[in-house]
Order: structure tokens, then C-alpha cells, then sequence
């Protein structure tokens, strides 16, 4: 693809892709020009898709799990190989450097290959049940039966692989798929459907529509759905709980991710961790380092080592391999963060580095001890922004953390094993990260947060477990166990 060519992408539709219809322009935010152009779905086409997801459900089903991981395990290789196609068009879509494009495709890689052996696990157990008296004589057993249908409801941050975490988990489990893609990345969301199907997933076993929130809803209310599962924001996933009704959640809702630098810490290697990890993707990442707290008496010497560091950073065109933070979503996206920035100054806070825009691009900006109040310490900042302040008390810090409506992922910085267990239960977070920042995922462990940030955990092996029933046969008057019962 050349640089000015514009992608078209329809929604697919019952074994096709529809093209023909209403469509809406996706405008880079580097490039500020049209890169992207989607189809939009409409009330007919949700109810064909609808009536098409139950019949292919059960084609799906039918499919052995040994199949299933053979087109998962083709599409991991075949991403690798697509790797810098993908990445590109990350790249024209969201502003995200290319770099951090092909290791998002990496991942993407990891997620199908991990999806592909968790399909080959499938199973089920043999139940105790003759250890109790009225349970002499009979056999019982269970398998994780495929839930039917499934809607994945993608966001813009990271649209290839986590569409790769839900469609991957799903079809692993046996289910078909409706996608309801970002309308910010359609043609990459598009790119990783088409390598699923080239590689021999049956079209029974996936369609995409694009459009926005009313399409989402009625997808979401539609009685065809069994298991939604939905990365976005707290406000979105209450609208889309609220159309589900009775149905298996999934919910990734955000965060306002804490980090800790204890006084025992490699300060300068936090530093480095900490403005790597604080401004990729521009920030906005639902665990990217927002807040970090640091020991009063290491205060300054991070602030200093950790500033000079986000200097450093290269800002500017995603496509070239050098930079290494491009451009937010948009213009506005990147004005409300500047505008955080400058309200917690406004409030007391310091601008360390920063504070400045060029369109949808935010120089990353450090915010010295802001007041608690601050809008970039309680909300989801969700941009090329982090906040320092000092702490005194270890056991105080782990309570201001806490003092957020979110619970998604932490880091600590320290070598005391006392302090890792006790972070590890007190705070209200679904991941702890010791000597790493919030920013860290590994695409095979569970992954999901509490509070505002959601449940569920997202990660196949766990995913499947939402994407699954189990269903239970007994069989009376035959059991493995002997039928009959015993003396005392």
C-alpha cells in the first residue's frame, strides 16, 4: 500500500463482504487526511448477520477442537509474516508508531498460537459424586460446551490484538462471532479478520459490522448473543450491560494505573521503565503508567532521572522506525490531555517537560505532585501524560492508590517481599507488576481489573471459561466407583 492509497473495507456479512451502502472516512490523526474508508451497517444488515450467527453456530460447534487449532496456529504464522502490512496501517490509522505496531502483531501472533493450544485442551471431568451416599451407583460428567454465538466489542488502542483475544478465544471454544470493530480502526480490524479466513477459518465462524453505538446495541440486546465480551470505557460498557440484559460479560473498562518507587528501588531503572512504558501508544493504554509514587526520599532523584528520560523520547511520524511516541486517536483526545496537564498546574502541580501539542500530537508531558483532586490523578487520563508525587508510609501509599473508582493493574518497584505480599493483598487491583511498571501484559495470564475497570479475565485459557457452558450428564445405575454402598 502506498502512502496516499485510502483502504475501503466493507462489513462481512453472512459469508460476504458487503460493500455497497452508506460509508464513513477514517482521518489519520499524523497524517490528517482521509487513510480509511468503512461501510456502515445498518438495522437489516444486524438481523441478517443475526440469522446467519445462529444457524453457522452450530457448523462451528461441529468442528473438532484439533481443526479449530490448526487455523489458529496457521493465522499466528501467517500474522508474523503480515507483520509490517499490519503494523502500517495501525500506523495510518491511529498514529501509532510503526515500531509499536509490529509489537502489537507480535502479540497478535502469541494470542492465536496460545488460543490454538488452549482449543486442543477442551475438556472435561468425571464428578466425585459416590462419595456421598445418594450419589452410590451413578456416573457424572461434565464438558465445556461452545455458549453459541458471541459479540466481540473491540476499542481503538490496541484493535488488532485484542480482536485476536476475543475471536481467537472464542472460535477456540467453538462459538461463531459477531466483530463490532472500532470506527477508528477499520481497515486494521478488517486486516485480521481476512488473515483469519485465509488461513481456513470457516465463514460461518465470524462477520463484522462497522457503525457506531446504536449498532452496538442492538447487537448487544439481541436475544442470539450469548456472551459478550467488551473492552472500552466505563460509560460505554454500563450502555451495552444495560442492552445485554441476562447475558455472560466480559468487561475491560480502563484505569488510572499506580506504580510505586520504594526508597530500596533501582531508582534509575524505574525511571527508565516507567517513561518507556508511561507514553506508548501515546499513553493510552488502560494500564499505561499514569500515577507514580515515589519514596520522599528517592523524590527527587526520580523526578530528575525520569524527566530527562521522557525528554529523550522521539516524537513525530509513526511510520518512521525511530519514533517512538506518534500521534493520540485525535485533536481532541490530545486537548483534553494538555488541558489536564495545565488545570493540576493551574492547581499547584509543576510541568517538569511538556505541556504542548501539534494536532492529535501531545509532547509527553510529566506533572509533579499534583493535588489529589486533580483531574489526571482521578480519572483515566488515557494520554501522553504521568503524574509523580512523593509518599512517606508504605502502608498510606497503598491506601491512596486505592482511592480510585478503578482497579486494573498496579506496579511496584522494591526488593522487600514484605512489601510485594502485602501490595499483593491490599491493593484493590486485578494484576500487581513488582520491579515493573503498570504496563505489562503477558497475553497467556489472566487479565481484568475490579471496581470500575470491569470483570471477567480476559487471556484465552480464561476467556474460554465465559465463552463455554458446562454441561453435566449422569448416568444412574452404572458408576465407575462400585454401586454399592458402603459399610460403616
Amino acid at each position: 500500500m502506498v502512502e496516499h492509497e485510502i483502504t475501503e473495507v466493507g462489513c462481512l456479512i453472512a459469508g460476504g463482504w458487503v460493500t455497497g451502502g452508506p460509508r464513513v472516512d477514517r482521518v489519520g490523526p499524523w497524517l490528517r487526511r482521509v487513510v480509511s474508508t468503512a461501510r456502515q451497517a445498518g438495522e437489516r444488515d444486524v438481523e441478517t448477520a443475526l440469522r446467519y450467527a445462529r444457524t453457522g453456530a452450530r457448523t462451528v460447534a461441529r468442528m473438532s477442537p484439533a481443526a479449530r487449532a490448526d487455523v489458529l496456529e496457521r493465522a499466528a504464522a501467517e500474522a508474523s509474516r503480515r507483520r509490517d502490512d499490519l503494523a502500517r496501517l495501525l500506523a495510518l490509522e491511529l498514529g501509532k508508531p510503526v515500531q509499536d505496531g509490529r509489537g502489537e502483531i507480535d502479540r497478535v501472533a502469541d494470542t492465536f498460537a496460545v488460543s490454538a493450544a488452549e482449543a486442543r485442551r477442551l475438556g472435561g471431568e468425571v464428578l466425585p459424586v459416590a462419595g456421598w451416599a445418594r450419589g452410590v451407583g451413578t456416573t457424572a460428567l461434565t464438558y465445556r460446551a461452545p455458549a453459541g454465538v458471541a459479540l466481540a466489542i473491540t476499542p481503538f488502542n490496541a484493535p488488532a490484538n485484542l480482536l485476536a483475544h476475543k475471536l481467537g478465544a472464542s472460535f477456540a471454544a467453538g462459538n461463531t462471532t459477531i466483530v463490532k470493530p472500532p470506527p477508528q480502526a477499520p481497515a486494521s480490524s478488517a486486516a485480521v479478520v481476512r488473515l483469519l479466513l485465509d488461513c481456513g477459518m470457516p465463514a460461518e465462524a465470524v462477520q463484522m459490522l462497522h457503525g457506531g453505538a446504536e449498532i452496538g446495541s442492538a447487537l448487544s440486546a439481541a436475544p442470539e448473543v450469548a456472551v459478550i465480551s467488551f473492552t472500552g470505557s466505563p460509560a460505554t460498557g454500563t450502555a451495552v450491560a444495560r442492552a445485554a440484559g441476562a447475558k455472560r460479560l466480559v468487561m475491560e473498562l480502563g484505569g488510572n494505573a499506580a506504580t510505586i518507587v520504594c526508597e530500596d528501588a533501582d531508582v534509575a531503572a524505574a525511571a527508565a521503565v516507567c517513561a518507556a512504558t508511561g507514553y506508548s501508544n501515546s499513553g493510552q493504554s488502560c494500564i499505561s503508567v499514569q500515577r507514580v509514587y515515589v519514596d520522599r526520599r528517592r523524590y527527587a532523584e526520580f523526578l530528575g532521572l525520569f524527566t530527562e528520560r521522557v525528554r529523550k523520547l522521539r516524537v513525530g511520524d509513526p511510520l518512521d522506525p525511530a519514533t517512538a511516541v506518534g500521534s493520540m486517536v485525535d485533536g481532541g483526545a490530545a486537548e483534553r490531555v494538555v488541558g489536564w496537564a495545565r488545570e493540576a498546574a493551574a492547581a499547584g502541580a509543576t510541568i517538569t517537560t511538556g505541556g504542548d501539542r501539534d494536532g492529535a500530537t501531545v509532547t509527553p508531558t510529566v506533572v509533579a505532585d499534583p493535588p489529589a483532586d486533580a483531574r489526571l490523578i482521578r480519572d483515566e487520563v488515557f494520554g501522553a501524560v504521568v503524574s509523580v508525587s512523593p509518599f512517606d508510609d508504605f502502608d498510606d501509599v497503598l491506601t491512596t492508590c486505592n482511592d480510585s473508582r478503578y482497579g486494573l493493574q498496579a506496579g511496584l518497584f522494591t526488593h522487600d517481599l514484605r512489601r510485594v505480599v502485602t501490595a499483593w493483598r491490599e491493593l484493590e487491583v486485578g494484576g500487581l507488576i513488582v520491579n515493573g511498571s503498570s504496563n505489562f501484559r503477558l497475553d497467556h495470564v489472566p487479565f481484568g481489573g475490579v471496581k470500575d475497570s470491569g470483570f471477567g479475565r480476559e487471556s484465552p485459557r480464561w476467556m474460554i471459561d465465559d465463552y463455554t457452558v458446562v454441561k453435566t450428564l449422569m448416568l444412574r445405575g452404572l458408576s465407575l466407583f462400585g454401586d454399592q454402598e458402603g459399610t460403616r
